[in-house]
């Protein structure tokens, strides 16, 4: 999903009425770490450095979340389970396990759950800053609201510092337990494809610099791994 003179014109309109991002403090805002509460489920970070950032969404069944941009930041969702549609100003895209959907900077989206079941999907954000939202419409009168400052512990299952890479965390598994989260060389994953695996995002800077990122998926091997970086494996739990 690419930015329309529609996204322009309507984020033009809402910072003349006062709408502002904010700006995460990365050695801060330690709620951030924990699981937060969305009148549509909760959401909780897998992964952060000072580029990336990895969020778990878990939408319930028939919720959204609200009609939002991120003025200045690139975003990929990943589909790891579920059913839904991501919805922008003039366009919709249907989303299922296995599906990506890049939104450039500035592109107003929502998520809409149509399944049965829960729709899990994986955030991915760069350059990295919680804080860079805005709201535009929601089901849950929160337009125009920062992000949420209440939060509740991520039981078992913490972030944790990775002592090999600068400034990164993350945890395992998800708190529900139905997902995992592990650091792979490009080696590895070239040699060592697994059959629970459902995406590989590489943590280099290229995809910062070009915005653009080669994810790969799960057992497709047409793309291969970029065998001198790591990358975040995303699983469906043993």
């Amino acid at each position: 999903m690419n930015v329309g003179t529609e996204d322009v014109v309507a984020l033009s309109e809402l910072v003349r009425q006062g709408a502002r991002p904010g700006n995460e403090q990365f050695d801060g805002d330690a709620h951030l770490s924990d699981v937060i509460p969305k009148p549509w489920g909760y959401e909780y970070r897998a992964y952060a450095d000072d580029f990336f950032d990895f969020w778990n969404l878990h939408i319930e069944p028939g919720r959204s979340t609200s009609m939002h941009v991120h003025p200045r930041k690139l975003t990929y969702l990943l589909c790891m389970s579920g059913q839904g549609v991501t919805i922008g100003l003039t366009q919709e895209i249907l989303v299922r396990a296995g599906t990506m959907v890049r939104i450039a900077g500035g592109t107003f989206h929502a998520t809409r759950n149509i399944g049965a079941e829960p729709l899990a999907l994986i955030e991915v954000e760069l350059p990295r800053n919680k804080f860079d939202l805005i709201r535009y419409r929601d089901d849950y009168a929160r337009a125009g609201t920062p992000y949420e400052t209440d939060s509740e512990p991520a039981d078992g299952h913490p972030m944790r510092t990775v002592p090999y890479l600068p400034n990164a965390a993350m945890r395992d598994r998800s708190p529900d337990g139905r997902f995992g989260f592990a650091l792979r060389t490009g080696m590895d994953i070239f040699y060592r494809r697994r059959p629970q695996d459902i995406f590989h995002v590489p943590l280099g800077l290229v995809g910062l610099a070009h915005g653009e990122v080669e994810i790969l998926t799960g057992l497709d091997n047409r793309i291969s791994p970029a065998t001198d970086q790591y990358y975040l494996s995303i699983s469906a739990a043993a």
